[in-house]
This record gives C-alpha cells, sequence and structure tokens, in this order.
C-alpha cells in the first residue's frame, strides 16, 4: 500500500490558496483535536503523517486506563497513518500564514482502519443504513457559554462583561440585544464560520448569562459532526481574541442551565431522496415509530456517549436551574419536556430531535449512538411507549444519574456493542472507567466546606 497523497484536489486547492502550512487533525475520544503541523510541500510531496494509536485510550487528563482494564490492547502501541477527507479541508482564518486544517481518518499500516476512531465509529453506523438504502439526515443545534477568562480552577466561572461594561444578571432568551451586546465577536466568529465553509444557520441567547445556541442547517452526519468539531475550535479561538472563554461544558455554572447538543434526525429513500419518516396521508410512517422505539430502549444504556463527563449528569439533574434538559426517554410533538421531541413540520420534514446529547459530548459518538439506536429499533420493530402529552418532568423512564452506573447499562449492552464496534465500546469504557477513577482523587471545596469541622 502507497504512503504517498494521492489527492490532486488537495495541490489545486492549496495553490488557490497560496497554503504554507498543514495542521493534519484526528479527533480523540474527548474530541480533542490532536495530530501534526506540516510544511505543505511535504505534506503533498512526503508520505502520509502518522500518530501512534494509543492517543485513543488516552483520558481528557492525557492519562491512560490501568493495565487490567485494557488487557485487550495490543501494547505496543502501533503506528497508524493519517488518511485525509478531501472533503473535510478548511482553511485556519486566524492564523498568520496561510494555513489548512485537514480531518484525517486513521488506518493501520496494513491499510485496516483504526476501529477505536470516533469518525470511524460513526462512518461504521452509517454503513449500516446504506446497506439497507437510507440515508440518515441530521441537525445539530450546539449551546455554549461565553464566560470570563479564569485561570485558576478553584474558582467559578462568571459571565463576561459586554459592550455596556456590565455583566448579565438575568435570564435573557432569545433576546437580540442580548446577543448584541457581543457583536465585535459574532461578527468575527461568523467571518471565520464563513471563511471555512460552515453551514450555520441561526444564532440565539439561551437561558442561562452569556449562554448562546447555534444551529446548523440539516445534512450528511459526517459533514455535520466534522463541521461541529471546526465550530468548537473557531469558537475558541475567537472568544479568546476577544479576552474571553467559550466553553461547551455541559454545566460550568452551578446557578445557570446546562448547555446541550440536540440532534435532529430524519431518514431518507437513499435513491428516491424521499423521507421515511413519513408515511400514507402525511402520518408518520412505522418506521418512524420504531427508529422511536429503538431510541426508547437503547439511549438510557448509550448514555456514556451522549453524557461523557462527571459533570455531565448536573446538567441532567432536575434543579431550579437545570433549565430545560429532559431527564427521560419519553417522546412527544412539540413538547420540550421530553428527551425525544417531534416538531411540527411539513410531512417532507418528519424528524425527530434528540434532547438528550451535552455540548460537551464528542458530536461523532454523538451522531453515532444515536443513529445506532435509531437503527436497532427499526432492524428489531420496536414500538414505542405511547407519545406524552403534557409535562414529563414528573414521570417518564428515566436516565442514569450519573457516570458510573452509565457506564454500566453501556458494557451490559450487547447489542450497541456490536453495532459500534467491540473494541471501541471496550476502550471507551475503560478510558471513561479511569477518568471517573481520577476524578474521585479529588476532594471538592463543598467536603472541606461542610465536613472539614463538623465530622
Amino acid at each position: 500500500m502507497s504512503n504517498r497523497q494521492e489527492h490532486p484536489h488537495f495541490n489545486d486547492w492549496f495553490q488557490t490558496h497560496g497554503i504554507t502550512e498543514v495542521e493534519c487533525l484526528v479527533t480523540d475520544l474527548t474530541g480533542i483535536l490532536k495530530g501534526k503541523i506540516m510544511p505543505a510541500g511535504k505534506y503533498l510531496g512526503g508520505g502520509r503523517p502518522r500518530l501512534p494509536d494509543s492517543i485513543f485510550i488516552q483520558t481528557v487528563t492525557g492519562g491512560y486506563p490501568d493495565d487490567d482494564d485494557i488487557h485487550f490492547w495490543n501494547p505496543a502501541e502501533r503506528d497508524m497513518e493519517l488518511v485525509p477527507d478531501p472533503n473535510a479541508i478548511f482553511l485556519v482564518p486566524w492564523a498568520d500564514d496561510a494555513t489548512a486544517q485537514i480531518i484525517h481518518d486513521c488506518h493501520y499500516l496494513t491499510g485496516e482502519p483504526v476501529e477505536l476512531s470516533p469518525r470511524h465509529v460513526l462512518k461504521r453506523v452509517l454503513s449500516f443504513y446504506e446497506a439497507r438504502g437510507w440515508k440518515p439526515v441530521v441537525a445539530p443545534e450546539v449551546e455554549f457559554f461565553l464566560v470570563k477568562t479564569n485561570t485558576d480552577s478553584d474558582y467559578p466561572l462568571e459571565p463576561p462583561i459586554g459592550r455596556n461594561g456590565r455583566q448579565e444578571s438575568s435570564r435573557q432568551s432569545f433576546s437580540i440585544d442580548a446577543v448584541n451586546e457581543f457583536d465585535p465577536l459574532f461578527e468575527e466568529m461568523y467571518d471565520y464560520c464563513d471563511a471555512m465553509d460552515l453551514d450555520l444557520d441561526t444564532l440565539i441567547h439561551e437561558e442561562g448569562a452569556g449562554q448562546m445556541e447555534v444551529n446548523f442547517q440539516h445534512g450528511d452526519p459526517l459533514k455535520l459532526a466534522d463541521q461541529v468539531v471546526m465550530f468548537k475550535r473557531a469558537l475558541r479561538e475567537t472568544a479568546l481574541r476577544h479576552g474571553m472563554y467559550a466553553t461547551f461544558m455541559a454545566k460550568p455554572m452551578a446557578n445557570e442551565p446546562g448547555s446541550s447538543m440536540h440532534l435532529h434526525q430524519s431518514l431518507l429513500d437513499a435513491e428516491s431522496g424521499d423521507n421515511l419518516f413519513t408515511g400514507e396521508n402525511g402520518k408518520s410512517s412505522r418506521l418512524f415509530q420504531q427508529f422511536i422505539g429503538g431510541l426508547q430502549h437503547y439511549l438510557p444504556s448509550a448514555m456514556p456517549l451522549l453524557a461523557p463527563n462527571v459533570n455531565s449528569y448536573r446538567r441532567l439533574m432536575r434543579t431550579e436551574t437545570s433549565g430545560s434538559a429532559p431527564t427521560n426517554v419519553e417522546w412527544g410533538t412539540d413538547n420540550r419536556t421530553v428527551g425525544l421531541r417531534v416538531p411540527v413540520s411539513t410531512p417532507e420534514a418528519t424528524r425527530v430531535e434528540n434532547r438528550l446529547a451535552g455540548a460537551d459530548a464528542n458530536p461523532y459518538l454523538v451522531m453515532a449512538a444515536s443513529l445506532a439506536c435509531g437503527y436497532l429499533g427499526m432492524l428489531g420493530q420496536l414500538e414505542p411507549r405511547p407519545p406524552m402529552i403534557g409535562s414529563a418532568w414528573s414521570g417518564g423512564h428515566k436516565l442514569p444519574d450519573d457516570i458510573r452506573p452509565a457506564l454500566d447499562m453501556l458494557s451490559a449492552c450487547q447489542p450497541l456493542a456490536e453495532i459500534l464496534g467491540e473494541r471501541f465500546t471496550n476502550s471507551y469504557l475503560a478510558v471513561k472507567r479511569a477518568e471517573h477513577r481520577e476524578y474521585f482523587q479529588v476532594i471538592s471545596s463543598w467536603e472541606r466546606e461542610h465536613l472539614l469541622l463538623r465530622v
């Protein structure tokens, strides 16, 4: 197998944009971009860059699971080649020199794909759909907070100061003026996103102080996952240039709502383009019902992929400040208290919105997990429970309330492991359990405050 770059498209694109440097990017389990930076000439004329496959068993702090937890792992840390996707090439618009950032797939030197790569996991799930002539379509909505810079992690985060010189102190959902407080930042963000050809749709102010939401146009799941990853990077960079942070933590501030990554999903016939979620007379189809049945049955076990961190479950607690984060897998039409909302739409746009994922989740794994659950429902012809009428806050089937029971549920769900990949699932469980152990070694300020002199 040749390891030379063989994409003439890159040569033309590099020349058109005057590219002098290339960032070769791979997304790890957490969603962190890793890779190598190379001169453009060397990238085009040399061999494919390589990385060790161990980047896919790293924890968010850069550590690794214990040996006992990764007995299935190859301790040699095999090399993998980074194979560029010509449909995932973007400018780095904030770079001083003309720079390209390219998302890569990972293959071993034998040519086999690296099954631990989150991008491969999504492609694997999409291959099951393709084999049946189905084409899933998604539209993600990503929430985030702008916060004041914070260099001491012992201090709570605070809302940033806007153009009027003051911090937000009240809920300002959908306020245009509240968004305009950060006009210079968002104007530059949109300029960057335009230069990167990201398909952003709308920007709104969400419930929390300094909390915003960006919606993406609907399209191919792999393309949209790439775009969410690129958007996160662009927004963080823009915020830093304006003296603040952008954070996608699920629950960054105790007294503010959490941030989600809602995912609208529909299903097309790959040949005709017809929406398979629409049946006769514009009613929902049996496939639509079975897709929801699969989400209801399997999403509780898939929660570690949608809520991957200890902090993720703070967003899903029912408190006065939890906002509209769902705690159930019920479904209903135009109902924001359920985890699976069916928006009012034309028959051609029939879809279901999965509202469970946090903004902190890896977008490849969110889409892979949600589509896997729906696929299993259609495959097993699972029927959903009746739609929820009214509020689902006090009822409905509950989700795991912490990362540890969530990991146990994923570990016990063999159908999900089979569709996501056994080796990937085992690796993911090992990494997340290692992170949980590391978190438990940290003594919190709450413990010092209430236990130090009282027990």
